[in-house]
């Protein structure tokens, strides 16, 4: 098992910003060409279907601008399949969706959905993307996105993460605890694990110490805490922070 781990920085959050007063600043593919130069193995950017934050033309400027993998996060809708042909990332990561939430409350239910998803997914796979499935961390999911033939998992991390800055730690090193189970079984079936949401400085490096977990994606955290220490610094310090975790 390798003992490498990959950062993927979502840069979501810049385009929230950007658009919070309809202008052209701060540009998402500036931030993510500084995220590379830090240390960022990749690039994730979920393109919603009401446009809240990442747009159109952003993942086409990262598709075309950025050196490292681009992680293209997105609903398993017509007009999403449909983008991501045109665009051809390196990867798809299909999530759950809701208009009304302010972030991806959970994981996908591919169990309840396997038929329609292993015929969305066979194009994507075709032309190919390495398609993950972001989901919990229940084995039923697990099993039925390695029986569609997804190439990775991503563990949802958020509860984890929820539960540390609640301060119920008997409960946040039970949920740290299925998450290890949901990797090593998800790895025992040939699938890459990814993990990620949520995650801090104070909360990366139990995940981090996972050894089937092969790439973190982090976003939020990161764009909040480069407002204060500037953005290649919060990369070095979670990039620290992985590593140390993982030696």
């Amino acid at each position: 098992m390798s003992k490498s781990l990959r950062l993927g920085v979502n840069i979501d959050h810049v385009a929230t910003i950007r658009n919070a007063r309809g202008s052209a600043y701060p540009d998402p593919l500036r931030a993510a060409l500084l995220a590379q130069e830090a240390g960022a193995e990749g690039i994730t950017a979920h393109l919603r279907e009401d446009r809240r934050h990442i747009r159109d033309a952003d993942i086409a400027a990262l598709r075309a601008g950025i050196a490292v993998p681009l992680n293209f996060e997105m609903a398993a809708t017509e007009e999403m399949q449909a983008i991501a042909l045109a665009t051809r990332p390196h990867a798809v990561c299909l999530v759950p969706e809701k208009r009304e939430e302010r972030t991806t409350e959970g994981g996908l239910d591919v169990a309840g959905d396997d038929s329609r998803l292993a015929a969305y997914i066979a194009p994507l796979r075709d032309a190919g993307a390495r398609v993950s499935m972001f989901i919990g961390h229940d084995a039923r999911q697990i099993a039925a996105s390695a029986r569609i033939g997804a190439a990775v998992v991503e563990l949802h991390t958020g509860h984890y993460c929820d539960l540390h800055y609640e301060g119920r730690f008997a409960e946040r090193d039970a949920e740290l605890e299925a998450l290890r189970e949901g990797a090593a079984y998800a790895h025992s079936l040939g699938l890459e694990v990814h993990a990620g949401h949520g995650l801090t400085f104070d909360t990366v490096a139990p995940i981090a110490a996972i050894p089937e977990i092969r790439e973190l994606n982090i976003g939020h955290f990161l764009i909040a805490e480069a407002v204060f220490i500037g953005l290649a610094p919060a990369i070095g310090e979670m990039r620290r922070l992985m590593d140390a975790a993982r030696a």
